[in-house]
């Protein structure tokens, strides 16, 4: 999988829709999906946009087969969605801390239903857990060995695209690194041609880019830009 993943944070299913089919013509292997739900960020996104709550039943994601989802679940309560974007061919579902008191029984859940173990084929699923930059790392030592990856976030104000760079995050992910250096990290918000050498120095394994691709003159010059970048840190697909 690639080193960089471009993020879609959309209201639309039109607009969403139209950026995967620019991503379906470049040398993209993986797209992560941001759904926010207005309740655990301020934010709304599709499908809670169009006043609905998951996934049509038996719908699937476009290119599926070249195109492998990763899901940010940013809603409150998380499990009572994860089933239909799972269903939908999400491959990586992340989800946050903060947005259930339940993580541990969600975790034993998706093993129990989906017969999903840790490190156990995750190119078909893998789950990790995201916190905020105000978070204790320590929360997560419950779960660490029903994880796959962390992911960290970049940003003070989640669910927007664009927000200026937190670089707390920086402390965070060496933090990490130190007491969990077998459990990938990843990073999402704030990351741009700017922020990302930092980040792949501190220990990020993925990073994921959203405004930065998106706002730029030509999507598939500034994704080339930034794979280009993690190559230079010697880290390749």
């Amino acid at each position: 999988m690639s080193v960089i993943v471009p993020a879609i944070l959309s209201s639309s299913r039109e607009d969403i829709e139209g950026k995967l089919a620019q991503l379906s013509k470049l040398t993209v292997d993986s797209v992560q999906i941001d759904v926010v739900d207005g309740v655990f960020a301020p934010s709304t996104t599709w499908p809670y946009s169009e006043e609905e709550t998951s996934l049509d039943v038996g719908e699937t994601f476009p290119y599926l087969g070249q195109i492998s989802y990763e899901v940010d679940l940013m809603v409150q309560n998380p499990e009572k969605v994860i089933a239909s974007w799972i269903s939908a061919g999400a491959s990586k579902i992340t989800i946050h801390a903060k947005s259930t008191n339940y993580i541990g029984a969600l975790l034993k859940n998706i093993r129990t239903t989906y017969g999903h173990d840790k490190d156990f084929a995750p190119d078909l699923l893998s789950i990790g857990i995201a916190l905020d930059i105000n978070a204790d790392i320590a929360i997560l030592d419950p779960f660490i060995d029903q994880i796959e990856y962390v992911q960290f976030m970049g940003i003070a104000d989640i669910g927007v695209q664009g927000e200026p760079f937190d670089s707390r995050v920086l402390d965070k992910v060496r933090m990490w690194k130190r007491r969990n250096p077998s459990i990938p990290i990843q990073v999402d918000g704030g990351v741009s041609l700017m922020t990302a050498s930092a980040l792949l120095d501190a220990g990020v394994s993925k990073l994921i880019v959203g405004s930065a691709l998106w706002r730029a003159p030509h999507l598939d010059v500034e994704l080339r830009k930034f794979t280009l970048l993690a190559e230079e840190h010697g880290i390749y697909t």
